[in-house]
């Protein structure tokens, strides 16, 4: 069974479309539309459940019909609208650079200071203002930190481990 932290949520489903079992579903960025594969996962009761597509309709660059393999009418379909999909962090990984419009790659990231200290997991991307923070969570705190390639050092995709080299004082304000 899949971990979820093994997938990245892509996208959400909307309404069915027709009446041969076509869900509508809308991607989070345009590249995720173009990734190429078999097979989407829903979230269903906090589950990953894979469902395999049998067709792939693009609507706009961010919007496609699908036809996923057993969901053969309406009815079936309007079962799985409003859920969250998700693909393979694998599967973004050799198909998506990880640029400015991409920082939710990140999410479920631990980042570790360039003092070796653990400072929690990236949990959401807050692009509400010009600059982009990483929402990272901890046991003891939450921070917001900068979402910026000059504070990257490395990116541990193995370990899901971002490390970064912070301004000093940036964390104790932070907090």
């Amino acid at each position: 069974m899949i971990e979820k932290n093994e997938i990245l949520q892509i996208g959400r489903t909307q309404k069915p479309h027709g009446i041969k079992g076509e869900l509508t579903v809308v991607f989070q960025k345009a590249e995720y539309a173009d990734i190429d594969t078999e097979f989407y996962f829903f979230e269903i009761e906090g589950i990953p459940v894979p469902f395999f597509v049998e067709e792939f309709i693009f609507g706009t660059d961010v919007m496609a019909r699908i036809k996923f393999e057993d969901v053969n009418d309406e009815i079936m379909a309007s079962r799985y609208k409003n859920l969250n999909i998700f693909l393979p962090r694998e599967f973004i990984k050799t198909t998506h650079i990880k640029d400015a419009s991409s920082w939710d790659f990140f999410i479920g990231y631990t980042v570790i200071d360039q003092h070796g200290s653990n400072l929690g997991i990236i949990t959401e991307i807050d692009e509400a203002t010009i600059n982009v923070l990483f929402k990272v969570e901890s046991n003891e705190n939450e921070l917001l930190i900068p979402a910026t390639q000059d504070f990257i050092t490395t990116i541990d995709e193995k370990n899901n481990q971002l490390e970064m080299n912070l301004p000093e004082g940036l964390i104790s304000t932070n907090t």
